[in-house]
């Protein structure tokens, strides 16, 4: 469905069809059936988006490489942002004409914030930045950390937008320079002070942490393995069915070959059901529990404890009567799921 309304059409320009520059074109039209029972406003931008891709399609045939197509292009971007055609032969033009490609992120600035969630503006961007890492290497690092700070304000607007991480990642595997990468771990932190239970920040910290600036054997890995995890107790901790703390406590250990086991005393804590007094309360300074008002047995915890003792070798009925529970009484969603591991566990 286009982005574009009526009102915004209000004031464009003429159709491609009546603009005196293009009577040398002959359009390639699309059979697309009869137009019907469509409202005057969809009409209208459905004969727009029509009429530039007839256009598009005539420009293609013919292998056209001019300024008016970059203007055609962006046309019909505008009107359709999904059109990964167009941003192809945009972006073929622009390499073919050796266009401003600084001028292009700019207008790449406005494009991408309009239309967020869709994945060729960001692909688009990456080629842009690819280009302009070949044709000057040293001046890339400037766009790359310009690059840095608009894809910040991007986030800011949606911080869970799948396709603006993963281009914020693959910037700084490609251009791979110190100076990128190290503000990335009090950024993420700073999302998380704010939204703790934000899985794409939790994602882009294991990222950071356990990709190229820890690969390098320059850092304490033991160091870096206390480190993470204690951070992660204290977030589960404040948030206790927060399960993107949980799978992250859960991927660092994985990450390590470190056993589920190394941290039962902690999650022990969270499988059990909640304290009645203060005197309950054992303070741990490498083991923080939760607070007066958590929320107890933590469905992850219990999960992570079952984990614990099927590893174990022995405690398989421990396990399974932790999955039943979570069955019949504390995950109920997942019933058939609990079922399932029961099921496993016996063959």
């Amino acid at each position: 469905m286009s982005h574009i309304t009526v009102d915004d059409l209000a004031d464009a320009a003429l159709l491609y069809c009546e603009k005196p520059e293009w009577q040398d074109v002959t359009p390639v039209p699309q059979y697309d059936g009869i137009l019907f029972n469509l409202s005057v406003d969809v009409l209208i931008v459905v004969l727009a988006d029509k009429d530039a891709t007839d256009y598009f399609r005539a420009v293609v045939k013919s292998d056209e490489i001019s300024e008016r197509v970059l203007q055609l292009t962006e046309d019909i971007i505008r009107l359709n942002p999904a059109h990964y055609s167009a941003w192809q032969f945009r972006y073929r033009t622009l390499i073919a004409l050796k266009s401003n490609l600084d001028a292009e992120l700019a207008l790449m600035d406005v494009l991408a914030i309009q239309f967020l969630k869709t994945y060729q503006v960001w692909h688009h961007r990456r080629l842009i930045l690819t280009a302009l890492h070949g044709a000057s290497p040293s001046e890339s690092l400037d766009a790359a950390a310009k690059e840095l700070h608009f894809i910040t304000r991007a986030l800011d607007t949606d911080t869970k937008n799948y396709h603006t991480w993963s281009y914020r990642q693959w910037l700084l595997a490609f251009f791979d320079d110190e100076a990128l990468w190290e503000g990335e771990l009090p950024y993420v932190e700073k999302l998380l002070d704010v939204d703790v239970r934000n899985n794409s920040a939790w994602h882009h910290r294991y990222y950071v942490v356990w990709g190229r600036v820890r690969a390098n054997g320059e850092v304490d890995q033991e160091e870096v393995l206390k480190g993470e995890i204690a951070y992660t107790k204290d977030q589960i901790a404040g948030a206790p069915n927060n399960p993107s703390a949980w799978n992250y406590l859960r991927g660092v250990l994985e990450h390590t070959k470190q056993p589920f086991s190394s941290v039962q005393t902690f999650v022990e804590l969270y499988a059990a059901p909640a304290r009645k007094t203060a005197e309950d309360v054992v303070v741990d300074l490498d083991n923080p529990g939760p607070g007066p008002d958590a929320h107890l047995p933590c469905v992850a915890a219990l999960e992570f404890l079952a984990d614990i003792y099927e590893a174990a070798g022995g405690e398989q009925k421990k396990a399974v009567e932790i999955w039943k529970s979570l069955a019949n009484e504390h995950d109920n969603m997942r019933k058939k799921f609990w079922e399932f591991r029961i099921k496993d566990a016996s063959t």
